[in-house]
């Protein structure tokens, strides 16, 4: 009969650890969602049917401002949902991304018919959030609201 030898066990142990580990992380790196709707095997066929996760639905509009709030000809800057509020001509309201396209600083103002980031002089329009001078070289991305009677709601 053969010996077992110190190299033969070190070397089954190490197998078997092996083999653990990476049944263990199997699902490493994937949604949770994912892993838990991964079909049950033959033997498994009491598991309990997989059920996907609910996501929060986002509320129906968060109001922002009444339209009185609004300068004509300005605008207003929402630094906490990252947006600001313009209204180039009286009754149209526009709004768009907050964050400057040049290096994402927040933008502080609207002023002289602009949108103005403190960090590099950046400026854009107030009408449709295209570049008014430099170094931005895109425009602001426009972002969805509803205005209802005085009151304007973010999406």
């Amino acid at each position: 009969m053969a010996e077992t030898t110190r190299r033969a066990v070190v070397l089954g142990a190490g197998g078997v650890s092996l083999g653990a580990l990476l049944t263990a992380c199997a699902g490493y790196g994937q949604p949770a969602d994912t892993v838990a709707e991964q079909e049950p095997t033959q033997s498994d066929s009491s598991a309990p049917e997989p059920t996907k996760s609910k996501r929060a639905k986002k509320p129906a509009g968060e109001e922002l401002a009444s339209t009185a709030d609004i300068p004509e000809g300005g605008g207003k800057v929402f630094a906490q949902q990252k947006v600001v509020v313009t209204q180039p001509s009286a009754g149209e309201f526009k709004c768009f991304s907050a964050i400057c396209t040049h290096q994402g600083c927040p933008v502080d103002s609207v002023e002289d018919g602009t949108i103005n980031c403190p960090c590099h002089g950046s400026k854009y329009n107030i009408a449709d959030g295209s570049v008014a001078n430099g170094p931005a070289t895109k425009a602001l991305a426009e972002k969805k609201i509803t205005v209802d009677g005085e009151k304007i709601s973010l999406g």
